[in-house]
């Protein structure tokens, strides 16, 4: 028997009941919804839930959306992402309102959403090397991102930039910031949602209370990364490529919960870099959010890497899900807690949140 969670009038985002395209709540809870239409097209199919049993269509199918195509691992067949093509229903046709028209500049026309980590039977194996590839900055590699590279450069050249919007969660949401950061290398700024994705650094947000002493680390860390390029160009000579300055139009839409160990270091990352500036020490802000301390060390070596970790962006309207979850002890307790706030539900419900927007600037 499928869970309450798989089912859309049970678990689904039950507050919208009016269409908003102009508000950003609306939009978050649609798309977020339309990612977990993903992860219930790849359970309707391990379950051969078909036609009236599938549980997938309402997730999509109750914002106007309809199930253009889906994309097929050729590792292991699963489905981990799907395209969807928004159907203007007839209140909103040529002759509706200058409001309604207003409205439809926020309707995507074309959406690309993919799955996280689904830990079953005929996904957990491949999902799980994902995670570990995309832990090691090699999730470039895979076959599972190159197919939803190449689907992705095939819709933005036959559809326009503009009408694409890309999304993903936890580990799609690494697939989705990976993809979103080349496109932008090649002058196409996609709008881009992105729940819990990944940061993979050291845990001082769920570690640390003590804002000063996180601070602290943070100076200490930059002024540290910033002997470390000065030592690379000694070593290596000349500047590498600004490659904040080509990423920074591009600003994704970044879902995060502090009490998510997964993807809570943004807001220290984030803060960080505010209070950098604030403070006038921009050379160490400006080094150390553009470069990891390991690709450093491996430059400064002779042994750069090629590739940057994902988490690294100069640009970014950063959500934070400020929702207190209550302390319990116990190790069931502290797994439900991190599933609770690693979860896809909570960014289609309201939630108490904070908002920040992020322009890098070039003259940084």
């Amino acid at each position: 028997m499928p869970t309450d969670k798989q089912i859309f009038l049970k678990s689904g985002p039950g507050h919208l009941t009016a269409v908003d395209w102009n508000d950003k709540h609306y939009r978050r809870s649609v798309v977020a919804s339309l990612v977990e239409g993903v992860y219930i097209l790849e359970r309707d199919r391990q379950k051969n839930r078909q036609e009236s049993q599938a549980l997938a269509p309402p997730w999509w199918e109750s914002f106007h959306f309809q199930l253009s195509q889906k994309l097929i691992d050729n590792k292991d067949l699963s489905i981990f992402g799907a395209f969807y093509e928004y159907k203007y229903p007839p209140s909103s046709s040529s002759s509706s309102s200058s409001s309604s028209s207003s409205s439809c500049r926020n309707i995507p026309h074309y959406v690309i959403a993919i799955r996280g980590t689904l830990i079953k039977r005929r996904t957990w194996s491949q999902d799980f090397m994902l995670n570990f590839q995309s832990l090691l900055n090699e999730l470039h590699q895979s076959s599972r991102f190159q197919q939803a590279m190449e689907f992705l450069r095939k819709t933005v050249k036959s559809k326009g930039e503009s009408s694409v919007w890309l999304a993903g969660h936890s580990l799609g949401s690494a697939m989705a910031l990976l993809a979103g950061k080349e496109m932008a290398k090649e002058g196409h700024f996609i709008e881009t949602y992105l729940f819990n994705p990944p940061f993979f650094s050291a845990f001082l947000e769920g570690v640390l209370k003590d804002e000063r002493v996180k601070f602290g680390i943070h100076l200490a860390t930059s002024v540290f990364k910033t002997g470390l390029a000065g030592l690379n160009i000694v070593v290596n000579g000349g500047q590498a490529e600004d490659h904040f300055a080509v990423l920074s139009p591009w600003v994704p839409n970044l879902f995060v919960n502090p009490d998510d160990p997964i993807c809570s270091e943004y807001v220290g990352y984030f803060e960080h870099r505010k209070k950098m500036e604030e403070n006038g020490v921009g050379i160490f802000e400006m080094v150390a959010t553009k470069n990891s301390t390991w690709n450093l060390c491996l430059s400064v070596l002779g042994m750069d890497s090629g590739s940057e970790p994902l988490h690294l962006l100069p640009s970014a309207d950063l959500t934070i899900n400020r929702a207190q979850f209550p302390d319990i002890e116990g190790v069931f307790a502290a797994y439900k807690k991190f599933k609770r706030a690693h979860g896809l539900q909570q960014w289609w419900n309201p939630f108490p949140y904070e908002s920040m927007r992020y322009n890098y600037s070039t003259t940084n």
